[in-house]
């Protein structure tokens, strides 16, 4: 008898971290190769090595830490401010029919103004210290929240809220055993976008007013044209970048494995 092929897959797609890994190890051969051959100019783009170089220094000097541990702070505060608050508006914004309909408009009005252009105006309220960078880093993360809770919210089967209500259930049942776990997909979505607006938004406020950050380290390198920490410091941002994404899809991994 002919073996009939299973064809049932559903498009779900396969972990392959090794292929990731020598993608990137590749390209940063590719790199190197081209400095050392001469194709690529060491003055305006340093090689691999040569930033690795600059972060083992940076690293055995103790310089690094205290860059990175007060970006982490910072990072830390302002994302887990920003994606409370708007996991508790999406949340209402989602249930409530009055809270949308007020609410809405002002996430409307709010969402597209560039975060970044605000960065001054925190600055004067709340002055060059530790509250106006994380105020700005809350601010630009509110907003992805809000929307992306309100998205989960409403792809939850209605159906499904329906049998629960023909069966009885309370309110909060509804919300913890039918509603919270339909829209985790769409808030650890989220999660991935607010992180990176975060990491971007962290560097452009430590640039503007701060001594210690992966931003102001970045800036001061750029303006002394020194290009091996400049980039050094641009790795340890795609390092904290890969690490952060890495963290969240270990999330989707253990709170998703119903799927």
């Amino acid at each position: 008898m002919h073996k009939i092929p299973f064809r049932a897959g559903g498009f779900a797609p396969q972990p392959l971290p090794l292929v990731g890994a020598l993608t990137l190890i590749g390209l940063l051969l590719l790199w190197q190769a081209g400095a050392s051959l001469g194709w690529i100019s060491t003055r305006f783009l340093s090689d691999p090595l040569a930033i690795l170089r600059a972060l083992w220094i940076l690293l055995v000097s103790g310089e690094l830490w205290s860059h990175l541990s007060a970006s982490l702070v910072r990072l830390a505060w302002g994302w887990l401010a920003g994606t409370m608050a708007g996991l508790a508006v999406g949340l209402l914004l989602g249930l409530f029919s009055l809270a949308r309909a007020a609410g809405m408009a002002v996430v409307s009005a709010l969402f597209p103004v560039p975060k970044i252009a605000l960065v001054p105006l925190f600055i004067i309220w709340f002055g060059i210290g530790e509250g106006s960078k994380v105020i700005t880093l809350a601010f630009g993360v509110f907003f992805p929240t809000v929307i992306n809770v309100l998205a989960g919210v409403d792809g939850v089967p209605r159906n499904l809220i329906r049998m629960a209500q023909s069966f009885g259930l309370s309110r909060w049942a509804i919300l913890l055993k039918i509603i919270l776990p339909g829209a985790l997909p769409s808030v650890l979505a989220g999660f991935r976008i607010t992180s990176s607006t975060a990491i971007i938004l962290l560097v452009a406020a430590e640039m503007i007013g701060a001594e210690h950050g992966i931003g102001a380290f970045v800036l001061s390198a750029g303006n002394l044209y020194d290009t091996d920490n400049l980039l050094a410091g641009i790795a340890v941002l795609s390092v904290l970048g890969l690490a952060v994404a890495w963290i969240i899809g270990w999330l989707e991994r253990k709170l998703l494995a119903w799927r």
